[in-house]
């Protein structure tokens, strides 16, 4: 639940008034070798288990005009960067280092339909065997900065 304070700095990006910048960064690296298809579902596998993890980065629901409810969604951006395949390995080394909040995403995953088989494929393979496709880091924005050097904004 946020704050008065947080609720009033959140709402000043609409009202006109100075921008927000959060203390911390959700980020997203993708592979840059992926289809259009799976950057997209990569994406949105890794960034769902941010909330449980971290509720704290969930802001209150939404409701339009009418008073039509829909569901709570982060309350800071996620920024998705893109980078070789060396560069998510080492990306990865580094969250690890920083004991991060992270999630990846192997390539073994898009063969599997479920969770626990998706759970399975990642628990099969030692820690610097995996085969990574993508990683969602969050963080204080100076500690994401580091884990994310090399990477470039998605374009």
């Amino acid at each position: 639940m946020r704050t008065t304070a947080e609720t009033d700095t959140a709402t000043a990006g609409i009202t006109g008034e100075a921008p927000v910048r959060f203390d911390t960064k959700i980020a997203v690296l993708l592979r840059d070798d992926l289809e259009p298809w799976q950057r997209l579902n990569v994406t949105a596998f890794l960034v769902s288990g941010l909330g449980t993890a971290a509720p704290e980065v969930i802001g209150e629901p939404y409701e339009d005009a009418e008073g039509t409810p829909y569901l709570s969604m982060f309350r800071q951006p996620v920024m998705v960067f893109e980078g070789s395949k060396e560069t998510l390995t080492a990306a990865h080394g580094r969250a690890l280092s920083r004991s991060l909040p992270r999630a990846v995403f192997t390539s073994d995953l898009f063969a599997t339909g479920n969770d626990r088989d998706n759970r399975a494929a990642v628990r099969a393979v030692p820690t610097d065997q995996l085969d990574l496709v993508g990683m969602l880091v969050h963080g204080p924005r100076n500690a994401v900065d580091k884990v994310l050097k090399g990477a470039r904004m998605h374009p």
